[in-house]
């Protein structure tokens, strides 16, 4: 197996999730998600959590000091040692410029950024659904789908074009089924 160190790369609602869970099992490798990480801290009222949802409900990003910290902490983690899977960040070029300082310090190399690519209607389609379904309240609200759409298309979507001249961008078409999805990521790593 190629290359374990991997970020999941996609706009709100493109799957990564979903993908991440089935990577992980596949690489064998910790799944770190930041969303998770500020979920559980919202839901046990930490001041992070406060911090963090003061900005997700109305669409915004955490300040990259929060994130990176929080990042860099779970990276320097023994369990990362045979490689990881990190969902959620970066979501900014000077997030991914962070990331490359702190897997330096660490020693670690890059090995792939997985694009799991979905039109912008797709992702306000899923968001809805989502929304109906868990109950988020950050998926309920279309002016904050909407915000969260040119979030990502501004701040994150340009992480890709950061990535790129290291060739290690694999994107993958996120429309179909969950194992449509998954074998085209799946692909990358055989």
């Amino acid at each position: 197996m190629s290359g374990k160190n991997v970020v999941l790369f996609g706009p709100p609602g493109a799957g990564k999730g979903t993908q991440a869970a089935k990577l992980r099992d596949l690489l064998a490798v910790p799944h770190i998600s930041t969303g998770d990480m500020f979920r559980e801290n919202i839901k046990n009222d930490t001041e992070l959590g406060r911090t963090a949802k003061g900005y997700s409900s109305k669409g915004e990003l955490v300040p990259d000091e929060v994130t990176i910290a929080m990042v860099k902490e779970r990276l320097s983690r023994a369990d990362v040692k045979g490689g990881f899977l990190l969902d959620g960040f970066p979501r900014s070029v000077p997030q991914a410029e962070a990331l490359d300082k702190i897997l330096a310090e660490l020693g670690i190399k890059l090995d792939h950024v997985v694009n799991i690519a979905v039109a912008d209607q797709e992702v306000k389609d899923r968001l809805a659904k989502r929304a109906s379904i868990e109950g988020r309240a950050d998926d309920a609200d279309p002016a904050v789908i909407e915000n969260r759409i040119s979030t990502y298309k501004n701040q994150s979507e340009p992480c890709l074009t950061y990535y790129r001249p290291q060739n290690i961008v694999r994107d993958a078409d996120g429309v179909g089924t969950i194992d449509e999805v998954f074998g085209r990521i799946q692909a990358f790593f055989g």
